[in-house]
Formats: C-alpha cells, sequence, structure tokens
C-alpha cells in the first residue's frame, strides 16, 4: 500500500536510532519503526521504547547488528525479537510473523508475513501503524482513523483476539483510559463483558501490570466506569467500592500514584488483595498501611502533624494525608502536604547500648523502655536534648 502520511519525530533522527536502522536495511528488507512508538509519535507524545519490525530472520538481524558493532541480544529469539543495546536506547527488533498457534502471552510463530499480515496480528488497530525511515507512515487497519477519533478497536473479531490472550481484555481498558473517548468501541466491550469471567486464568503479575498501569493514567475514571458497567471491574477487584473517593483524591494528588490510587479505590481487604495480586514487597505493605492504620487527623495543630511525620515517615503521610481528605471531602491540605515536603525527621538521641551502659540488663526490657523514652521524647515536640534523654531514662531506672 502506499504511506497515508509522513511524520518526523525527533527520536528517528537521533544517531543511535540511525545506525540501528542503516545496520538493519538490506536491499530487498527495509525495516520500519512500529507499535506503541509510531502511535505516540502521531499524537506528539514522548516516546521512550522503540520498537522495530524487518523482514530479516533474527540470525540476520544478530550478524548485521554485530557486523556493525552493536550489542546484540537474543531476548526471545525463537519467537523473531532481538534487542539493540546502543548507549543511549535499547531498540526491541521484531521479525514480521504470524500466528500459527495461540496460547496466551506466547504463540507459535512463522517468519514470512509481510507487512500487512504482520499489522493484522496486533491487538488494537492504533497499535498497527508502521513507519519507515523516509518518514512514511503505513496504516493497513483503519489506525490512523481510530487514533484521531479516540476509538480503542480490535484488529479483526474483538471475541476471538480476546480468547487468543485474555490479557487483551484489560489491555483494552488499559488503553481506553489513555487514549479512548465517549463511551468505547461497542463490540470490543461486548467481548470483554463476555471474556471477564476468564480473568481468574492470568497470572496476577500481568494483572497487577496492566492495573496499575491503568490506575497511572491522568485520567482512569472512565476505563473504570466502562470496567464497572461491563461487570469487568466487580470480577477483577471486588473489593472495589464507589468510585468517590478516587474521583477525589485524583483532584488532590500532585501526580498520579497508582498504588495509593489503588487504596482509595478498594474499601476492604487490603492484605488479600495485595495477595492476589502479587504485588511487591514493598507495594503490599504500603497499600496495607494506608488502608489498616488510623487515618490522619487533617485538623491537628503542627505537633501533632510532627509526631505523625516522624512514627510514618514522609510518604505514607502524605498517603494518609490525601487519603484522608479524599475520604472527607476535605482541600485545604496544602500546608500539610507542604510540611511534609520540607521534614527533616529528628534523630531519637539514645540507643540500646546507651541503656546497657546505664545498667539495664540485656534482653526485652531494653527494647521495651527504649521504646518508652522515644515516646516520651516525641511527647516533648523532640526537644528533649541529649542530656535530658539520659536523665529521664536514670530516673525511670533508679525511680
Amino acid at each position: 500500500m502506499t504511506a497515508s502520511r509522513r511524520i518526523n519525530p525527533p527520536w528517528m533522527r537521533e544517531a543511535a536510532t540511525r545506525r540501528v536502522m542503516r545496520a538493519l536495511t538490506a536491499p530487498d528488507a527495509a525495516p520500519r519503526f512500529v507499535g506503541g512508538a509510531v502511535r505516540d509519535a502521531v499524537l506528539g507524545r514522548t516516546v521512550i521504547d522503540i520498537d522495530i519490525a524487518t523482514p530479516l530472520k533474527p540470525e540476520a538481524v544478530m550478524e548485521r547488528l554485530t557486523a556493525a558493532g552493536i550489542r546484540a541480544v537474543p531476548t526471545g529469539i525463537a519467537h523473531g525479537t532481538v534487542t539493540a543495546a546502543t548507549p543511549k536506547r535499547h531498540f526491541e527488533i521484531t521479525t514480521l510473523r504470524r500466528d500459527v498457534e495461540t496460547y496466551g502471552r506466547h504463540a507459535k510463530v512463522a517468519f514470512d508475513a509481510d507487512w500487512e499480515g504482520d499489522a493484522r496480528r496486533r491487538d488494537f488497530t492504533m497499535n498497527a501503524l508502521s513507519l519507515d525511515t523516509g518518514g512514511a507512515l503505513y496504516d493497513y487497519v483503519g489506525g490512523l482513523a481510530d487514533l484521531k477519533a479516540g476509538r480503542v478497536r480490535f484488529v479483526g473479531d474483538p471475541a476471538t483476539r480476546i480468547h487468543e490472550d485474555v490479557l487483551r481484555l484489560l489491555r483494552f481498558y488499559r488503553f481506553f483510559a489513555y487514549f479512548g473517548r465517549d463511551t468505547g468501541d461497542r463490540a470490543a466491550r461486548v467481548a470483554c463483558r463476555e471474556a471477564a469471567p476468564l480473568l481468574p486464568t492470568l497470572s496476577a503479575e500481568r494483572v497487577a501490570a496492566e492495573l496499575l498501569k491503568l490506575l497511572a493514567a491522568p485520567e482512569p475514571l472512565p476505563a473504570l466506569r466502562l470496567m464497572r458497567a461491563d461487570g469487568v471491574l466487580q470480577v477483577l477487584l471486588p473489593e472495589a467500592g464507589a468510585l468517590t473517593r478516587l474521583r477525589r483524591l485524583i483532584a488532590l494528588e500532585p501526580e498520579p500514584d497508582p498504588i495509593r490510587r489503588l487504596a482509595a479505590l478498594i474499601v476492604r481487604d487490603p492484605a488479600a488483595v495485595a495477595e492476589r495480586l502479587k504485588l511487591a514487597g514493598a507495594q503490599r505493605d504500603r497499600l496495607i498501611a494506608m488502608c489498616t492504620r488510623p487515618p490522619a487527623e487533617l485538623r491537628g495543630d503542627r505537633a501533632a502533624q510532627r509526631r505523625a511525620l516522624y512514627r510514618w515517615g514522609t510518604e505514607l503521610y502524605r498517603d494518609h494525608v490525601l487519603l484522608a481528605a479524599a475520604t472527607s471531602g476535605r482541600h485545604n491540605i496544602a500546608p500539610l502536604l507542604m510540611l511534609a515536603k520540607n521534614w527533616k525527621a529528628p534523630r531519637f538521641p539514645l540507643r540500646g547500648r546507651d541503656l546497657v551502659a546505664a545498667g539495664v540488663a540485656p534482653g526485652p526490657a531494653i527494647g521495651e523502655l527504649l521504646a518508652a523514652l522515644e515516646a516520651w521524647w516525641i511527647e516533648s515536640g523532640f526537644r528533649a536534648t541529649t542530656a535530658q534523654c539520659r536523665a529521664e531514662l536514670k530516673r525511670r531506672i533508679h525511680g
């Protein structure tokens, strides 16, 4: 087909990009940029990951990159994928392919597709665009029109594409959160609604990755409303409550934070959510702490806020303030967020060795007395000096 239009994004002119494309260019096998990089370039968005497709077989890609002095990594060579690693960027290069058999995330493929065949195996029309080194843009499935209209549409029959890989169901809503408008593609939503019972067959890690990416969108609420209307959110996250608190949080937060948004979305069982999604340790602990610790006292005086900051740490304190404001509807939290931003945690003057030196026998009593002394120091507004803390220690030991 002929190119539908031309674009010239800045990343295409970078030296590293030109070097990789030169290495892959053969008389009968010109490479093209594909996927999200092309989609985002059309929209004028920042491009981070650059994917390339080529008619060359994976072994030939490895040979040509190596001959050009570019490190070639066989990241998924059985499925046609090689990574070109340059100091500035990594480029994922995949041989044109067609699916012979599909089973979830991976498929049995054959490296004999043409450009249109390769486009038709992709999930959504907006992801099936390709761009050659001259800036010519190729659109085989109506992706440009869909992108312009804010229409997230499957390539081919939605139900078939979802049954090839159920994760595409969640990807539909995630892409709607970033690119969609109005009420979404009707055929896609019908297929997602019917396939929702299949969600438990997906790995927890893949589900969590899609959910957190969706929640990180600048405005995830329209997608979440579609998910609720389609019965998908109830299957994916039965702990989710009304979207009111999340809507308020989004209006208040300084930047999107998917774990904090998840805490705002759920109304019960944060530990069960973390376990089911197999969240990383730090994510799990933060989610549970946000949902189970006493809420921030937004009307507390400065001393109370400083005590909370010390006990919780800056990040969790900020989380609690934002969630408490989203729950109550109170919006005047700028002074509390500024306090957290400027907070320098004081250091409790005593350590366990100080108690041992004072005559306290090693054992559980050390930790208990140290905690009591720290609580006394906190209540003093962190003002008690080292000498005063030692004096209080002696008073508690000797009466």
